[in-house]
């Protein structure tokens, strides 16, 4: 058997922990709506409202006035109403956190899981899709089984660049003002460029993170560096990428052995099986041990969607 299912408790748990971190995400993005605050300041015979930002920027609202008085009194309640309910959502996530820990409902790598953070804490999470072995993680939480581990090692995952965003993509890059390598070395410090791979950073544990794109349409660039920096990272065109960019997409929260959350995005599990027979059967240069697998993962996704266990 190539997959077991989870405990009742272990699955109930699964569906309560997504839910949590669901609504936690939520309500973070609505704090980030109210991050900074308001002020009233005096300037001689005048007193106006100022909004100031975290970044300590200042923008004028208006004199005081009746309008300008309920702006402030909406501001402020609005912003304490989402801090409380974030402080509280950050109470239950760290229960759910340990809950998923005592009941072992994950095992996707820690440092998969702090990578997804760091993506989406620094708003890159929707130019890229996590494709290959580690979308099994997402497949098996949401079919409430565990695959088995011979299935799923490997020490890199494979990020593709969505290339049609690119207009958005350099506008976020230009916003954050650093490399693609540097938002890597966020989720660990030891990444580094590999060498003689520019598409390729390793950390000092030997885990890989490739970046893919689609061979070039239209007017896309080729080649493309992810920003300005010389030692920044080259997404490298790959076959098939072009079909992994339209596929649909699926989005699933994994877990970790520690108990920890991240969204993961990837490609629906139809288009992960499709891919994966082409890839056993017709990829060439592919070393007969990587097809083995390959055909080992499209059977196991497709055994899952012809249970009913895994929703396409």
């Amino acid at each position: 058997m190539d997959y077991l299912p989870l405990s009742d408790n272990a699955a109930r748990q699964v569906i309560d922990a997504a839910t949590v971190f669901d609504e936690h995400a939520r309500v973070a993005r609505d704090a980030r709506t109210c991050a900074g605050g308001m002020y009233w300041k005096r300037q001689g015979e005048y007193e106006y409202l100022v909004k100031t930002q975290p970044d300590n920027r200042q923008t004028r609202i208006g004199a005081r006035s009746a309008e300008t008085e309920a702006t402030y009194a909406a501001f402020t309640e609005r912003k304490a109403q989402c801090q409380a309910r974030l402080q509280s959502l950050r109470m239950a996530l760290r229960d759910a956190e340990r809950m998923n820990k005592a009941l072992k409902v994950g095992r996707a790598p820690a440092l998969l899981i702090t990578l997804l953070h760091t993506l989406a804490e620094s708003g890159l999470d929707r130019h890229f899709t996590v494709v290959g072995t580690h979308a099994l993680y997402a497949y098996e939480m949401a079919a409430g089984v565990r695959i088995v581990q011979g299935a799923l090692a490997t020490q890199d995952v494979d990020l593709l660049w969505d290339a049609r965003r690119r207009v958005q993509f350099l506008a976020d890059m230009q916003r954050l003002d650093v490399s693609m390598l540097q938002v890597l070395q966020r989720a660990d410090p030891s990444f580094r460029r590999k060498e003689g791979q520019n598409e390729t950073a390793i950390n000092a544990q030997g885990f890989e993170v490739d970046f893919l794109r689609r061979q070039p349409e239209g007017d896309d660039p080729h080649p493309f560096r992810f920003s300005s920096d010389e030692e920044d990272l080259w997404p490298v065109q790959a076959r098939r990428a072009s079909f992994l960019t339209s596929a649909a997409r699926f989005e699933q929260v994994v877990v970790s052995a520690t108990g920890r959350m991240a969204r993961m995005r990837t490609i629906a599990p139809a288009a992960f099986v499709a891919f994966k027979r082409w890839m056993a059967a017709e990829a060439p240069h592919r070393e007969p041990i990587k097809r083995r697998r390959d055909a080992r993962q499209a059977d196991i996704v497709q055994a899952l969607l012809d249970e009913g266990l895994l929703l396409n």
